[in-house]
């Protein structure tokens, strides 16, 4: 039995320093009588124990990935297909450690049993920064970037689908297609996939954001209550069930070891190229920690508390200020992926992020981020690369900056601060008193102008103005991408997982890939623009219909023109001799599509293929 796990619970906290030899070592009558009163823990009790600390920090839990990351085990996964059972978490897989949000950077220590929570050391500092009572002068060009690429994508008019097929496009498609049926050669069976059907599985996946059944078998099922003509259509259930288990994104022969992703690393390059290719070229990006669910067996996966998912696996984000997804790379620990020197793993990340935005040019790029992140090494680093930073920040990353106590700030009014810049780099740090004290640091944006600002008093009950410095302002209003990218998300993910670990991963992608499109959407369509479940549905019910087998015995009655109605090909108008109704509006017209051959009127045209 390892150290630190009981046998029998889904997990058990360590015992307290001084007796975790304990665990291992010769049995004394005193020390079973101590042992005895460490009482195990289970995971919901070490849930509620964080998320009642007085202190209102945030929590995760890692737990340790397998050692080998190439081997046929990670296919399969015991986990319930259908079932989410987020407690379950046995003890013989949960090599965990609990740690607070300010190493969440940090989150690998490689231990094996699952320790209290401890706080962070100030760490000694090798030059000393020389702080100074004045305004910041940062020396960045302005913004005078265009975008010539989105003024492209709106002179094409693309559909909803058109939009989606620019990250899960033609060689994107086949790619997959190829991987899966090599892997089913690799296991002797001639699966045959095309493109075809892989359209009406993404299809299925997508719309079960939306419907979503206890069991997935239940879109086949003739009973009333459950049928789903619109699938059922499409595929057959043990067509769909059979491609599902051998969906596949990577040749098992040529993994990396050292690689926790291994299996899905050439799907997540592709989809990173998509996304920055297609991505709207703007200043002012964030960067930030986003849960991919996950309750199943397999390694690398994470307990965040705070988050909409909170057990799964973590993935840095960088996104635009209005929820795009630009970059994403998922976490491994500092096991597997080594920090930059001088920086932990969080303020790694930012900076791979930061390279990814400047193969687009060196442009000066406004990247915003939580007190996960910022450092002043970072924000002395992203200078140097040109890039403007800010963000929240803890006092222990401040380098002895020697701003007031916050225990005296708070006993002054509301809307207080203090401030000091390091003379050498131009960082300003800032100390603000709103309903608590806030730690900001900037390269790039200093205290001026300042502005006063409405703020609810509880004790007065009434609203009261409020000083606010501009580099607080500008983050209020410019970070919280990767949060309104977790709820763009969150609201229809992609239900359906399979028995391998890395199917739910699979369904972030085409979440992600969903927001994204819809993105692009709201800035390529301002007069016809449609809300995130509208866009959705239309290209699940597109992808279900415009792919649907209709070879099979039984479906040549199916009428076909729902088809090709919505694929935006060869779709044109002429005139008829005889009047006919309106397939929209269902009155009489001299016209008709010469593709569907309905008729149709010239002005519900556009909106006939659309809907």
């Amino acid at each position: 039995m390892k150290p630190g796990l009981s046998q029998g619970l889904p997990c058990a906290l360590a015992p307290p320093r001084g007796l975790a030899e304990l665990v291992s070592g010769r049995d004394t009558t005193a020390e079973r009588e101590t042992r005895s009163k460490v009482k195990s823990t289970k995971l919901l009790q070490v849930l509620s124990a964080l998320e009642e600390e007085e202190s209102g920090k945030d929590g995760e839990i890692f737990i340790s990935p397998p050692e080998n990351a190439a081997g046929d085990f990670t296919d399969e996964d015991s986990g319930d297909e259908d079932g989410q059972r987020g407690a379950y978490l046995p003890a013989s897989l949960l090599h965990a450690s609990v740690v607070s949000e300010d190493s969440g950077a940090e989150e690998d220590s490689g231990d094996l049993e699952l320790q209290p929570v401890r706080k962070r050391q100030k760490t000694g500092i090798g030059s000393q920064r020389v702080w100074t009572k004045r305004d910041i002068r940062p020396d960045f060009g302005s913004w005078t970037a265009s975008d010539p690429h989105i003024e492209y994508l709106k002179s094409q008019e693309l559909s909803p689908v058109g939009l989606f097929e620019l990250f899960f496009d033609e060689g994107t498609i086949n790619f997959i297609v190829n991987e899966t049926n090599r892997y089913a050669w690799q296991k002797n069976f001639n699966l045959g996939l095309t493109a075809q059907e892989l359209k009406c599985v993404l299809g299925i996946l997508i719309l079960s954001g939306y419907i979503c059944y206890p069991r997935r078998r239940m879109f086949w099922e003739t009973s009333p209550d459950s049928h789903h003509h619109l699938v059922a259509d499409a595929i057959r259930r043990d067509r769909f069930e059979l491609i599902f288990s051998y969906l596949h994104f990577a040749d098992n022969s040529e993994l990396a070891e050292t690689d926790r992703f291994a299996k899905v690393r050439p799907l997540i390059i592709r989809m990173n190229s998509n996304f920055q290719k297609h991505a709207p070229l703007e200043e002012f990006y964030s960067f930030g920690e986003s849960m991919c669910e996950y309750f199943g067996h397999g390694g690398s996966k994470q307990l965040h508390v705070g988050k909409p998912s909170r057990l799964g696996y973590k993935i840095w984000c960088g996104t635009t200020s209005r929820g795009y997804l630009v970059w994403f790379e998922p976490s491994q620990g500092t096991l597997f992926t080594k920090p930059d020197e001088g920086l932990d793993l969080g303020g790694s990340m930012v900076i791979k992020f930061v390279d990814a935005l400047q193969q687009r040019g060196c442009l000066p790029y406004h990247i915003f981020f939580d007190k996960v992140f910022t450092s002043v090494k970072l924000m002395s680093i992203l200078r140097k690369k040109g890039v403007k930073a800010t963000g929240t920040i803890r006092e222990y990353r401040t380098e002895r900056c020697p701003l007031k106590d916050p225990k005296e700030l708070k006993k002054m009014k509301r809307g207080s601060f203090d401030y000091k810049v390091d003379e050498s780099e131009e960082i300003i740090v800032c100390r603000w008193h709103d309903s608590s004290v806030v730690n900001i640091c900037s390269n790039a944006v200093g205290i001026e102008p300042m502005r006063l600002m409405s703020r609810y008093s509880g004790a007065a009950n009434t609203r009261t103005q409020v000083h606010q410095p501009s580099l607080v302002r500008l983050y209020q209003e410019k970070a919280g991408g990767v949060s309104r990218m977790d709820q763009n998300i969150a609201n229809y993910k992609v239900k359906i997982r399979g028995m391998k670990w890395y199917s739910s991963f699979i369904g972030y992608v085409i979440d992600a890939a969903l927001n994204n499109a819809w993105q692009l959407h709201r800035i390529c369509c301002k007069d016809a623009q449609v809300d995130l479940l509208a866009f959705r549905r239309y290209v699940a019910c597109v992808y279900l219909e415009s792919n649907a087998d209709i070879s099979s015995q039984g479906r040549q009655s199916r009428r076909l023109e729902t088809e090709s109605r919505f694929d935006m090909i060869g779709h044109w108008i002429i005139h008829q001799d005889k009047r006919t109704r309106c397939a929209l509006c269902h009155s009489q017209t001299n016209t008709r599509c010469e593709k569907c051959q309905k008729g149709i009127h010239a002005k519900c045209f556009r909106e006939y293929h659309i809907r």
